[in-house]
């Protein structure tokens, strides 16, 4: 295995957030609808239908490009993709092969040890989606709602070099795609999906080995087994002295394995031509400007601007994994400093449960939450009254303080109020042992004395003040 280099392109399918279709007013959110409800005549393909472009789709289109710091053509066309099969009935699928709208890009992509791969993009074309078969023993029944729906093709250069880097560059283009708001991101339902073309060639070699293209991954974690696999399967066929074939692969995600599923085609195979029923897309560099020019914040950014927070990457990527988590904590930061703002990073990270489709909590209020980092700072409550605090504001709930009362969850921090629980507690025959422990150098047993300090106040005292009062009676 370490004779050999993979090397990685991907394809990602990027489902545009638009209401309607991409040539039809029929409704473009299908998830969970009933089959064939979510169609037009136009996604049928009868006789007589015209396409009319949705303007929309272009706009995000458009912007994607800026997210994926990619020029963007001034001149695109449409054109037909010639393939029979039962989910088209058009007879071709429209594309764009000749003149994309979004050309050469590049995107820099942070890996689990810390460093950057940068990947570029050869192109990103908008086309129409196919339909979706449902195979059941000898028939396969047809669902057109997917029919016609917008989407970008976004095609990578072979730039990545290991499962985990294919990985890492899938959940940075999700991250893009989600915060500019190009998709929904529901990868459940097909939002976004992965072609990984691998192939596999003596390292060193100066050319590429025959790929294959593992199609249809859902997943970040199904594009990271899919590589390892197919790489694995590749250099066992080529020390057998094996030819790779060229084609088209299945991930079965139950078995963690590739199956063949159909010989590559050429592009010749598709009979391109242009559609002649869809005018050019024209754009100039002003209305490209004013497309892009309200982009939110993206993941990159938001790096920048917590590099000094002094937290831990992982955190960073627990909290980009959420747009609203990513708002809030940069929200803390402007309005409550670096040390409110790396409390509530921290809470994020190990309070809340990140869906990264379907999360549904509410951000908290900006200023409840600095109310409750000087609540938290002043030692007023423990930590883990804090998190459970923090946790009912994520929910919608309001005035930490006031739920702090309500809770009985306030530290007593008056010094004469725990110097009599400190006193009683030393008295204690049972305290005994601890107190020898300590001054024999045991300082661990300390803790003993604390914990029954915190049992008589009802876990109220301030567990700082009662270990110093402590060390000043000993």
């Amino acid at each position: 295995m370490a004779e050999y280099e993979m090397t990685i392109g991907i394809e990602c399918h990027v489902q545009l957030a638009t209401k309607t279709k991409l040539f039809s007013p029929a409704d473009n959110d299908a998830r969970d609808a009933k089959p064939n409800s979510k169609t037009h005549p136009i996604d049928f393909g009868l006789p007589g239908m015209l396409p009319i472009l949705n303007k929309e789709a272009v706009n995000l289109a458009v912007r994607a490009g800026k997210a994926m710091n990619a020029k963007i053509a001034n001149l695109s066309r449409f054109d037909r993709k010639h393939y029979f099969y039962p989910d088209l009935p058009n007879g071709y699928q429209i594309t764009q092969m000749y003149q994309p709208t979004i050309l050469a890009g590049e995107i820099d992509v942070p890996t689990e040890d810390g460093t950057t791969v940068k990947v570029r993009i050869h192109h990103a074309h908008i086309e129409a989606d196919a339909g979706k078969l449902t195979h059941y023993g000898d028939y396969s029944l047809v669902d057109l709602n997917r029919a016609g729906t917008p989407l970008i093709e976004i095609v990578s250069e072979p730039d990545m070099h290991s499962p985990t880097e294919a990985k890492a560059y899938t959940t940075e283009l999700y991250r893009l795609m989600t915060f500019a708001g190009i998709t929904h991101g529901d990868l459940y339902h097909g939002n976004m999906r992965f072609d990984v073309n691998l192939s596999v060639a003596p390292k060193g070699s100066k050319e590429l080995g025959t790929r294959t293209e593992t199609k249809n991954l859902n997943s970040f974690r199904s594009v990271e087994k899919a590589a390892e696999y197919e790489f694995k399967r590749q250099v066992a066929l080529l020390e057998k002295g094996e030819r790779i074939v060229q084609e088209t692969r299945g991930w079965d995600d139950a078995k963690g394995k590739t199956t063949s599923q159909r010989s590559k085609e050429d592009a010749q195979d598709y009979r391109y031509m242009p559609d002649p029923d869809i005018p050019p897309i024209v754009l100039s560099d002003k209305q490209i400007q004013e497309i892009q020019s309200n982009l939110p914040k993206l993941p990159p950014e938001y790096r920048a601007e917590w590099g000094d927070l002094g937290v831990d990457k992982s955190v960073i990527n627990s909290i980009l994994a959420n747009q609203k988590y990513a708002e809030l904590v940069s929200a803390v930061l402007s309005s409550g400093g670096k040390k409110a703002a790396k409390r509530v990073a921290n809470w994020i990270s190990s309070n809340l449960t990140i869906d990264e489709a379907t999360d549904e909590k509410k951000n908290a209020d900006v200023a409840d939450l600095l109310a409750l980092c000087e609540m938290t700072e002043k030692a007023e409550i423990t930590s883990n009254a804090a998190s459970e605090l923090f946790n009912e504001l994520m929910n919608g709930a309001t005035d930490p303080r006031r739920l702090a009362e309500d809770r009985n969850l306030l530290q007593v921090s008056d010094e004469g109020e725990i110097a009599a629980i400190v006193d009683e507690v030393l008295a204690d025959s049972a305290s005994q042992k601890a107190i020898d422990d300590i001054k024999a150098g045991n300082d661990k047993a300390i803790g003993f004395l604390v914990g029954q300090i915190m049992k008589k106040s009802q876990g109220k005292a301030n567990p700082g003040m009662a270990q110093k009062l402590i060390r000043e009676r000993l």
